[in-house]
């Protein structure tokens, strides 16, 4: 799953995600979500979470389908 559609990610699923500084070079930040911050169903670009650590980023894959 690469994170587009918004009843994919959940809180608690791990995640492989962009912050908007590492837009350009596309490195990816592992965590878990804290909480979704994108409301729309779905976003072409990923939905935009909180990880725990407090990252901000969208999501380019789910690594956890739990």
């Amino acid at each position: 799953m690469d994170g587009r559609k918004r009843s994919e990610v959940k809180p608690g699923l791990l995640v492989n995600i962009v912050q908007k500084n590492h837009q350009r070079t596309g490195e990816l930040t592992e965590g878990i979500v804290k909480n979704l911050l994108t409301n729309s169903p779905n976003h072409p670009h990923g939905i935009k979470v909180r990880l725990e650590t407090g990252e901000v980023g969208r999501v380019q894959e789910i690594l956890d389908e739990d």
